[in-house]
């Protein structure tokens, strides 16, 4: 109310409106420039995007630039600092000290960030690093439901209020809430355990939203959670990993949700609040910088600021340069990356590819698990068995002169390896776990690719390998899921259900990514933090030379009835 006299004069109500854009970005992942370090070229991909922070900068400056600068807030919603070789460079060969900034946050502090929620992946290389990582930062870190086990208190800033001000009018609060995956405590249990607790998402923002309101005009909400509820986790954990829609449901007085976590583009949804009534706004831009969400929230003042509309949208950074500022200031630390991943460790006798191991055994993949297996083998007498997944269909080592990259492109990410041992019955089980990610067919076609693939992600279809004697078996995916594996054997002979095997797995499956069957539960026979792709680029440098023949195996077959599946090479 704005008042133009005495007390015993009419009150005349003068109505102010505002347009606030809020810019947000999601599972960055290490991508600075528009760069492919295993390809050594260029990023391009099957929808011809781009990825990196230096062209979401261009797009950053042409908003603000169209809208001003003050009419805007810049957000993140979490994995930032892990999943390219520059994000590996910087956290294990160069690490980042106070006195050298790590490229992610230097590019982030240029384009003017105004707070990240805190991601799970920001957990992968430690405390300390995660630590480092905030201290560089000018902007908070958000994790308003990860908490100091011995305080009980957020262990990060909750939420932040900012003020955008406005040149003779009233300013507007902004409240910014963080929430991060309660998955943390489960995929880097070695990291956090004793340390932090992670509870839910709805249960921490129905504590502090109400809070924030208080402070706060606007309350959007960070979250690095999908928008759909599901969870790889099980039972693992009492909260679900993906909720974010459920939060917008639940929590009354949030305005929007940045969505996070699960790499797939909303552009604008709106959720009903089943309290209040309100449409909650939610966006999610794809992954790796390949998007920019714009939200526009449309506000009126009367003596308070009203929401009175909200829209959101994405913008593709494919559709422009990168900000040669962003270039300028680190193409130094791109230029140290790209010279260390194409380091020579070695040769290879023939050219050796990942495309086809979704669908048979490959050198590639024998490769990855007899590495793992024999590492596993020094701290055992049983025999040792290893399981891993064709997460790279990509991935591929050229006939001749063998680089860092190119065998680090066969294991992507940056998991460790932990051995444990099972019974021949919970392999089966794990096994058939691993054999949902076939669609079943009635006949053994030909299909193409996509014919015989179920809705599961490539890391969740994990193959085994037997080190001192083949292990052996079909997954006929005639049969319904479940009941898939068909004559596994251990040496010519069938697997016993009391029998035992040490087996070698990543640290992600072992700590219940993907709600595997008996192997978060498994006794633990080895586990010393060796990352699987360090350990593939010494076995490398070691032998000096890399012989496909050395890895020919044909130890599981997918068949229909018992007769192979015959697949097309497209896709």
């Amino acid at each position: 109310m704005f008042v133009l006299g005495p007390d015993d004069r009419p009150e005349v109500s003068v109505l102010r409106t505002f347009t606030l854009t809020v810019m947000g970005t999601t599972d960055l992942h290490g991508n600075l420039f528009n760069w492919d370090y295993y390809r050594d070229r260029e990023y391009d991909d099957f929808a011809h995007d781009d990825v990196g922070l230096a062209k979401i900068s261009t797009l950053v400056s042409a908003i603000r630039a169209d809208v001003g600068r003050h009419h805007t807030l810049l957000l993140d919603a979490g994995d930032t600092i892990q999943g390219t070789p520059l994000a590996y460079y910087y956290a294990k060969v160069e690490p980042i000290t106070r006195a050298h900034v790590h490229p992610m946050a230097a590019a982030m502090n240029a384009i003017g960030y105004t707070a990240a929620a805190v991601g799970n992946h920001e957990f992968n290389y430690g405390l300390d690093v995660l630590r480092t990582f905030e201290r560089q930062l000018d902007f908070p870190l958000l994790a308003a439901n990860a908490l100091d086990l011995a305080t009980g208190q957020p262990a990060f800033p909750p939420y932040v209020v900012k003020t955008v001000w406005r040149t003779g009018g009233p300013p507007l609060r902004v409240g910014v809430l963080g929430l991060t995956n309660p998955g943390i405590a489960v995929w880097d249990k070695a990291h956090v355990e004793g340390v932090l607790t992670f509870p839910g998402l709805v249960e921490q923002a129905l504590h502090w939203v109400p809070e924030v309101r208080r402070h706060s005009d606007l309350v959007i909400v960070a979250a690095h959670s999908g928008a759909d509820l599901s969870s790889s986790l099980g039972d693992q954990v009492p909260f679900p990993e993906n909720c974010a829609e459920l939060v917008a449901e639940t929590v009354p007085g949030i305005d929007a949700i940045l969505v996070g976590h699960a790499h797939v583009e909303i552009a604008q949804r709106f959720v009903t609040n089943k309290v209040t009534g309100r449409r909650v706004l939610l966006t999610e831009p794809l992954y790796s910088g390949k998007r920019l969400s714009v939200l526009e929230f449309d506000l009126l003042f009367d003596g308070t600021w009203h929401l009175e509309s909200s829209r959101s949208s994405v913008l593709t950074t494919a559709s422009v340069e990168e900000d040669p500022r962003i270039v300028r200031l680190l193409r130094h630390d791109h230029e140290k990356v790209v010279h260390y991943v194409n380091a020579r460790i070695g040769t290879c006798r023939g050219a050796m590819s990942a495309e086809r191991s979704r669908f048979e055994d490959t050198p590639a993949l024998c490769f990855i698990n007899h590495v793992q297996a024999l590492e596993v083998k020094k701290s055992t007498s049983l025999p040792v068995l290893s399981l891993c997944a064709p997460f790279n269909r990509g991935a591929a080592i050229p006939a001749g002169e063998v680089s860092i990259r190119d065998v680090a492109g066969l294991y992507i990410f940056d998991n460790t390896l932990v051995g444990v041992r099972l019974t021949g019955a919970q392999l089966r089980d794990f096994l058939e776990e691993a054999a949902r990610y076939f669609a079943q067919v009635s006949s053994a076609g030909p299909f193409s690719p996509a014919e015989v693939s179920a809705d599961v992600p490539d890391y969740n279809f994990d193959i085994a390998y037997g080190l001192d004697a083949p292990l052996t078996y079909d997954i006929d995916i005639a049969r319904p899921a479940g009941s898939r594996i068909v004559g596994l054997s251990y040496a010519g002979v069938p697997v016993g259900d009391d029998q035992e095997f040490a087996v070698a797995v990543n640290n992600y499956r072992q700590a219940g990514g993907g709600d595997f069957p008996h192997v978060a539960t498994a006794p633990v026979l080895h586990n010393q933090q060796q990352e699987i792709r360090q350990l593939l680029i010494e076995w490398v440098k070691a032998a000096g030379v890399l012989d496909p023949a050395d890895f020919v195996r044909s130890d599981w077959r997918l068949v229909a009835g018992g007769v192979p599946v015959k697949i097309s090479s497209n896709g």
